[in-house]
């Protein structure tokens, strides 16, 4: 039965904040506008570009605010394949161990480039099957895990991600959503959470441990 762990990128795999938040501002600073404090750049991330450009640049014609924000995607990525993010401590001993067991699969709201900086940055693209991206496609977040899911004929799948907008995107996809608590969001009714992604292994045993307890 094939079965998937489909991720969350920006506050479930790595938090590239430190490192890009700088950056922005510079941009954001040129076109005459204040910098973000760490819990405003924070509330952007998972945020689509067009949604992200709508709340800095709301006075913009689209397609005056979009370019900016193009500016700030184009910038990031530079750094982000020259130096990477922060990786969630344990992660890629995490995705090793599961990737025995599962396919492993991103899907994120993020432009195609940046989770390109991700993979050469860190060299971990061999542990995911498949990836999909608004950037890429254009879908809800949802559509795209359903996507992955169809694409890959995932039988099993869970989303696993730190926001509530995550939440929403796996129950709009029909999966069950674990919540990546140590990232950027509260979901205080998530029924599965872990509070390190090192924690990700048990509680995937668990969950198959109750399930041959009560067939």
């Amino acid at each position: 039965m094939r079965q998937g762990l489909i991720f969350d990128l920006d506050g479930t795999l790595w938090d590239s904040t430190e490192v890009i938040r700088p950056v922005w501002n510079g941009i954001l600073t040129a076109h005459g506008r204040r910098a973000l404090d760490e819990a405003a750049f924070g509330a952007l991330m998972g945020m689509t570009k067009a949604g992200i450009a709508a709340r800095l640049f709301p006075e913009f014609q689209e397609t005056d605010r979009i370019a900016v924000i193009d500016e700030c995607f184009e910038a990031e990525q530079r750094v982000l394949r020259l130096v990477g993010g922060r990786l969630y401590p344990g992660l890629r001993e995490t995705l090793e161990k599961l990737h025995a067991r599962y396919g492993l699969y991103i899907v994120s709201n993020c432009a195609p480039g940046y989770l390109d900086a991700f993979f050469e940055a860190h060299g971990l693209r061999f542990c995911f099957d498949d990836f999909e991206t608004h950037g890429g496609t254009g879908l809800s977040k949802g559509g795209n895990i359903r996507l992955i899911v169809n694409r890959n004929n995932l039988v099993r799948a869970w989303y696993i991600g730190d926001t509530r907008s995550d939440a929403e995107a796996a129950a709009e996809a029909g999966l069950p959503f674990i919540h990546a608590a140590y990232g950027f969001g509260e979901v205080p009714e998530a029924a599965l959470r872990i509070g390190r992604i090192e924690e990700l292994p048990a509680l995937m045993s668990a969950i198959e441990g109750r399930e041959k307890a009560c067939p």
